[in-house]
This record gives C-alpha cells, sequence and structure tokens, in this order.
C-alpha cells in the first residue's frame, strides 16, 4: 500500500474514537500490551514524561517537548487527535514521523494488526513507541488520549506524571462527577514515581493526594508553586484590523516561585514571553515549570534560557496549531480547539479581552457533548454561523441551530465549516472579530 492507501486502512479497518465515538473504544490495556509485546515491548525502550488532565494537556506537553528540546535532548512527542495530518501524533524535535516509517509498520505488522483487533488508538500508541524506540530519543513526552487509568498510553512507566486539571468532560465515559473523573485521571500516577497535578481543587485534591500517598509518589500541585501573571506593562492582544498573522504576538508574563520546597533560586519575579497567547497558558505554564523542576531534580540540565527560549516558540518547535490562534486579520479570524464548559469559558475570556465591534461565532458541535451547556454560556449579543465537521459524530447544524434559538443564539445554519467561515468574513467589518470553534474537528478544516 502506499502512504494514502495506508492511512485509509487504517481509518476504514480499525474503529476509531474521533469518528464513531465510545463505541470505538477497547477498554483495558490488554490489546496495547499484545501489540507491544510483539513489537518487543518498546515503550520500555525510552524515558517518558505522562501528560494527563482534561483541559491544557496539549499545550502543556507541546510546551514540555519545546523546552526539553531546547535543551539539547532528542524529544519525542505523541499527541492526539491531529488536525491535519495523522503524523502530527508522533514526532521527534517537531518532526512529524515520515509517511514511509507510517507505511512500514503497518506493512511490518499487518498480521499482528488483523490478529489481535486494535482500535486505532491503540494502534497509532504502539507506532508512536515503537518508533520513539527505534529512533533512541532521549525522553519522550507522552499525551493521554482519554482519561488515564484505561488509556492505551497507560503501559509506560515514565519519569514523572502530570495532571493539568479536572473539568466535565465524556462524563458518559470517565464518570458525571469530579472525583470519579479525577481518580480515573488519577490512574496514570505510578508507583514511586512523581506526580505534578496543575491545579489545586478543592473538591478532588484528596483524590491525589490519597493515590499518591497509596502509591509512595511524591505529590506536588503546581498551582501552589507559581504565581504567573500578566506583565504589568500588559500583554499586546490582536486587534481587528491592526496586524498580519504572520505578526509575532506574545503572551507577556510575569513567573514566581511562592514554593518553600522549590530549589529554584530566590523568589524574585522573571518576566516569560509565550508565543501561545490564550490566557490560559497562565494556568498551563505553571504545571509546566513544575515538570521542569521535578526533571531538574532528576539530573536533566535545563537552564532558564532554555525554557524562556522555548516557550517563545512553541509552535515552530513542535507544530502546534489551534491554541487561540489567529487565521487572518481585517477582519480578524481567530480559532481554538476547546471544547467543552472549561475550554469554552477561557475562550470567551479571551475574546472578551480582544478589541472588536461585533463577534461572529462560526460554530460545530459533536453529538456526545454536554451542547446544552456550552450553548448557555454563549452570548447573545454575537452573529452565528452553525456547522458541522465532516466526522460521523458532528451535530447536523441545523439540530445545532434550532437548540441554539432556546438559549436567544440567532444565525443561520451552513452545510459545512468552509461555507459558514466564508460567510461569517462576507458579512464581517474590518473591524470585527471571527471566531470559529466549539469542536477541536470544526477548527482541524480552517487551520
Amino acid at each position: 500500500m502506499n502512504y494514502q492507501e495506508t492511512i485509509s486502512y487504517l481509518y476504514s479497518r480499525l474503529p476509531m474514537f474521533t469518528r464513531s465515538g465510545a463505541s470505538a473504544i477497547k477498554k483495558g490495556l490488554g490489546n496495547t500490551l499484545d501489540l507491544c509485546k510483539q513489537l518487543g515491548d518498546p515503550q520500555h525502550e525510552f524515558k517518558s514524561v505522562h501528560v494527563g488532565g482534561t483541559n491544557g494537556k496539549g499545550s502543556t506537553s507541546h510546551m514540555l517537548a519545546a523546552i526539553l528540546q531546547t535543551a539539547g535532548y532528542k524529544t519525542g512527542l505523541y499527541t492526539s487527535p491531529h488536525l491535519r495530518d495523522f503524523r502530527e501524533r508522533i514526532r521527534i524535535n517537531g518532526k512529524m514521523i515520515t509517511e514511509e516509517k507510517v507505511m512500514c509498520f503497518v506493512e511490518r505488522n499487518r498480521n499482528t494488526i488483523e490478529n489481535i483487533g486494535p482500535s486505532f488508538f491503540e494502534v497509532t500508541v504502539a507506532m508512536a513507541f515503537d518508533h520513539f524506540a527505534k529512533e533512541q530519543v532521549d525522553i519522550a513526552v507522552i499525551e493521554v488520549g482519554l482519561g488515564g487509568r484505561l488509556d492505551s498510553t497507560n503501559v509506560i512507566t515514565p519519569l514523572l506524571s502530570v495532571i493539568t486539571n479536572i473539568g466535565y468532560d465524556h462524563v458518559n465515559i470517565l464518570g458525571d462527577t469530579l472525583p470519579a473523573i479525577a481518580a480515573e485521571k488519577a490512574g496514570i500516577i505510578k508507583p514511586g514515581i512523581p506526580v505534578v497535578i496543575g491545579e489545586r481543587q478543592e473538591e478532588i485534591s484528596a483524590v491525589f493526594i490519597s493515590k499518591a500517598r497509596e502509591t509512595g509518589s511524591e505529590l506536588s500541585f503546581a498551582s501552589d508553586e507559581w504565581i504567573v501573571e500578566p506583565a504589568e506593562a500588559g500583554t499586546p492582544k490582536p486587534q481587528a484590523g491592526s496586524q498580519r498573522p504572520e505578526d509575532p504576538v506574545f503572551l507577556d508574563i510575569s513567573v514566581r516561585s511562592i514554593s518553600k520546597a522549590s530549589k529554584r533560586r530566590p523568589s524574585q519575579p522573571s518576566s516569560l514571553q509565550l508565543d501561545l497567547t490564550g490566557t490560559y497558558q497562565l494556568k498551563n505554564v505553571k504545571t509546566v515549570l513544575s515538570a521542569i523542576e521535578q526533571l531538574r531534580q532528576q539530573g536533566f540540565v535545563i537552564t532558564d534560557d532554555h525554557v524562556a527560549t522555548a516557550l517563545k516558540q512553541v509552535k515552530e518547535l513542535t507544530g502546534l496549531m489551534g491554541r487561540w490562534q489567529t487565521l487572518s486579520t481585517a477582519p480578524l479570524v481567530i480559532c481554538d480547539t476547546g471544547h467543552n464548559e472549561d475550554g469554552i469559558r477561557e475562550v470567551l475570556k479571551n475574546i472578551r479581552i480582544t478589541p472588536h465591534r461585533q463577534l461572529h461565532i462560526v460554530l460545530g458541535m459533536v453529538k456526545d457533548k454536554d451542547i446544552q451547556k456550552v450553548l448557555q454560556m454563549l452570548p447573545t449579543s454575537a452573529i452565528y454561523y452553525f456547522c458541522h465537521p465532516r466526522i460521523e459524530r458532528a451535530k447536523p447544524s441545523d439540530e445545532l441551530a434550532a437548540e441554539a434559538r432556546v438559549h436567544g443564539l440567532r444565525g443561520k445554519a451552513f452545510s459545512s465549516v468552509n461555507e459558514a467561515l466564508t460567510a461569517a468574513r462576507s458579512s464581517a467589518s474590518r473591524s470585527d472579530l471571527v471566531f470559529i470553534g466549539g469542536s477541536t474537528f470544526v477548527v482541524a478544516e480552517v487551520v
């Protein structure tokens, strides 16, 4: 098979969560362990950091990989889902796995795949681990796909476990309370392996404390260790009609260590610039800094200059897309992959502080999300362009528009994401803001 035939085989032959939802999940780690055994257990051949959580785990994974790469370590990065190219999931020092290596992996292991009958995600995890082992990476950052305890990535024994935060998402799979979801996410905490929790959330902190005590793992909450704030001088914001998308825009922040346990030098504020400009990155930076402190304690040589240099060019170093990303100006067009209640809340914060006259929202969602909770959060003053991405799980745009009207959201339904975006651009003036989001898969069609 050539590359396109190989990818088509993976998409059509294997159950795929992004296409069909929870029915595609193979519960348990058995298939992944069987696949890895046939490959010689590559998951044990490289050092790793395991990153889970509800929101922010993708950004956190990319920032950690950028820092490790800048510090001179050959760094693997496994993330999901991809936006444009399947190979985005598997990178080394920012470079995607080659088409040839994807083809060779599938061809070499096709009989094993047919015999085991794994999910699409299980195969991609095994492919990533095989690639990182063969390329002899110094360390790999592995992002959890869904949950933690039963996620296919949870066959690794990392140097460090990281959990960004806990929110309501995939409640039909992980549980409908925050403690239940936290318990699933806490499943990546391994015996004797330190763990960093991004946010101390009072309702669920006891879940992590109990799990860490049970496994004998050193536990730290990043939110207890750092104060991260916008720099005093303020942060330059994209303004409708004022900038080109290629002009660099940074989030300027001040950072101060507040933990007595930190081995960092005296807690004087330091400044950083982030090329990931969503204000929700303030939380993620705390998590990243605590994770870096843990890796330093394990012997990794990572200087403050490495951190500063990397955080200023995460997108360039790792290829990250879709996080409060400016696509064009006049009118200003921005997309973001935030798709659950907490993610949309952060998106709305950024919309409020971005100068604009009229807000236009290109919105699409998938059927298995809590659509009503998201719709009731959205501003009634915006003009909406309802759409659906090209996946089976997509909520039909006319149904989404009808449900939105109940919440006072007015607009038209369109048959595709690009048709909706074209209409929004045509209607918007130079000083308006067009936002595209509601689903990762909507953003995937425009970046």
